[in-house]
């Protein structure tokens, strides 16, 4: 499927570009993080700015949306994940974030004893578990006694805006109204989101910004959709290799090295083929 551009006039809170730049707005990040956390949070600072985690030259990278600090020094890494297709494997992708960010903090020469308490907040405008609630909140604790916690800090927390019934504050729950379908309420913080949702819209450098973006993610899908293709494209020869290798080692009863000689099989294809014997 052609990747498309989501048209500036239509983006709303939930997609990336809006919602990483709502959040730039350290009274407003603060206030979301209140209404999720239902306490009051003494001042946070940013640690960087769409921080990009690198675990290794082969492995994955993670980009964090919103990467913050209390004066406690409790760390929060909140998410809008909208996507709900079972590849993404949510509760994995929650282990990789939360694994990611204590690399990070070891990498800056601290001793696992420093490693602070974090939160890592996942916005989902689905309900990932089918529960029904709107606030899922996991700590590790005893399998044989449940209220006997691991103590590691690590906390999650998914957000489900979909949920019905649950109870919760009318602050966090006007905002989970207003990232599922935009309904403006009286409420202050949701007030305040939405303006800051129309003043990025007003502003042109912002609308730069996203279309470069796009253009940027664009590229880079097409260049994986191409490295793919070529990935498979070797994959079905070496495919095509190692059958004709088996078969001619069963009709002339010879082992698989006088089989490629035979076949001429290049020297760089050798290995990768006896490995699928």
């Amino acid at each position: 499927m052609p990747y498309t551009i989501k048209a500036w006039e239509d983006l709303t809170i939930q997609d990336d570009f809006m919602f990483k730049a709502v959040m730039k707005d350290k009274a407003l990040c603060q206030g979301v993080l209140e209404a999720i956390l239902g306490q009051p949070i003494r001042d946070i600072r940013y640690l960087s700015e769409e921080l990009s985690l690198k675990a290794g030259y082969t492995s994955r990278g993670v980009r964090l949306d919103v990467y913050v600090e209390d004066v406690a020094h409790t760390i929060y890494d909140v998410e809008m994940q909208v996507r709900n297709e079972a590849e993404d494997a949510l509760p994995q992708r929650l282990r990789y974030y939360q694994s990611q960010i204590d690399a990070e903090i070891l990498a800056q020469g601290r001793d696992f004893a420093e490693l602070r308490q974090t939160l890592v907040i996942f916005i989902c405008p689905f309900d990932p578990f089918r529960r029904g609630w709107h606030l899922y909140w996991f700590e590790n604790t005893c399998r044989r006694d449940a209220e006997l916690r691991l103590a590691d800090g690590a906390v999650k927390i998914v957000l489900n805006t979909l949920g019905t019934g649950e109870g919760i504050s009318p602050q966090l729950q006007a905002f989970m109204d207003y990232v599922n379908s935009g309904i403006l309420t009286s409420n202050p913080l949701v007030q305040a989101l939405d303006q800051r949702v129309q003043d990025v819209k007003h502003s042109e450098a912002e609308r730069v910004s996203y279309m470069t973006y796009e253009l940027h993610l664009r590229d880079a899908r097409k260049a994986g959709e191409a490295e793919g293709e070529a990935r498979g494209e070797a994959k079905g020869r070496l495919k095509t290799l190692r059958d004709n290798v088996r078969s001619l080692m069963q009709s002339m009863h010879c082992d698989a090295g006088r089989a490629m000689d035979l076949l001429q099989v290049p020297a760089a294809d050798r290995q990768a083929v006896l490995g699928q014997l």
